[in-house]
């Protein structure tokens, strides 16, 4: 059996980071975060009993090492759930840019999760997909979810899942201030953010009280709220990981004047808020409506740098879903 599935990255408006259990990717704290329209992972599972071990290929390039590796991890939580000990070869194809903090795992296992269910022959609900997409990159278990999604916090690994939370309709802009991999993983990151970042503990607790009031805002329809709220969670995040010895930097003197940015596009009637995951690209929060304003907006500010071919409009997008599934 070969099964394709297609996911996309979500943007966290409250952030994940720090877990209190790694094997099974339980957080610290609940987060939420828009599934987008753009850069898409395209992933194909082909259950075949002749092979000996799992093959994986991404963008065409054969995949070993740690990669792998965390592949047949993931592989061997679904054929434990299927009752099957046949290999696959994952075929993955990925428009976001990889470990550049754009969430490119996010989309990767969300894709995966939901074509490997598939082809083993599992049907699983939304919820659960979610829990299983969880299992391989925590923020993934949100990209199952389409448009904007709550990733709860749960008490074991039964109760941990996103689901979706309505609200206002927004949009965003990505700026790809740099689309290389950066040096150090969020994985590694979080760690060391938890072991020795002074600011730890006043993260989680801080995290904790802005999803409360994000979720008092979505159900308001307060776009301000959220949006004040998404730069400011964003700005903990970063100070927190900036206080890891040694120290972490992912945002780079441009991500600053980024953000600088939204603050000037607020003063001048266009409400945006910028928020950054574990890398130095920015993404400016919006309504869907101003989404193209925006992006023009940017264009034009010459303090923010930032050429055109390197603004990305995006939408609330689809949950990761079956493409294609044939015997």
């Amino acid at each position: 059996m070969t099964s394709t599935a297609v996911a996309h990255p979500n943007i966290a408006l409250v952030k994940y980071w720090g877990k209190r259990d790694d094997a099974l990717i339980l957080p610290d704290t609940g987060s939420l975060s828009l599934t987008l329209d753009v850069f898409p992972t395209t992933t194909s599972v082909t259950v075949d009993d002749a092979l000996t071990a799992d093959e994986m290929v991404f963008d065409g390039a054969v995949a070993t090492g740690s990669p792998a590796a965390r592949i047949t991890t993931f592989l061997d939580l679904v054929r434990a759930q299927a009752g099957r000990s046949a290999r696959a070869r994952v075929d993955t194809r990925n428009s976001v840019p990889t470990g550049a903090g754009l969430a490119s795992s996010a989309s990767g296992f969300a894709a995966l999760a939901v074509a490997a269910a598939d082809a083993y022959g599992l049907d699983l609900a939304e919820k659960d997909l979610s829990r299983l997409a969880r299992r391989g990159s925590g923020s993934a278990c949100r990209s199952i979810i389409g448009g904007t999604a709550i990733w709860h916090a749960g008490l074991d690994d039964a109760t941990s899942y996103a689901e979706h939370v309505s609200g206002p309709d927004l949009g965003m802009v990505i700026a790809v201030v740099d689309a290389t991999a950066k040096a150090v993983s969020s994985r590694e990151a979080m760690q060391r953010t938890k072991s020795t970042s002074p600011y730890a503990s006043g993260w989680v607790h801080a995290a904790e009280a802005d999803l409360l009031l994000m979720q008092q805002a979505f159900a308001a329809d307060d776009v301000s709220t959220i949006g004040a709220v998404t730069e400011s969670n964003a700005l903990r995040m970063h100070a927190a990981i900036m206080g890891c010895r040694p120290p972490i930097r992912y945002l780079a003197p441009q991500s600053i004047a980024l953000f600088d940015a939204a603050e000037r596009l607020r003063r001048t009637g266009l409400e945006a808020y910028a928020t950054a995951d574990a890398g130095p690209n920015v993404v400016f929060v919006c309504r869907a409506a101003d989404v193209d304003a925006v992006r023009d907006a940017l264009i034009a500010d010459e303090a923010a740098g930032m050429p055109a071919d390197r603004l990305i409009a995006a939408h609330a997008g689809p949950g990761a879903h079956l493409i294609e599934a044939v015997a």
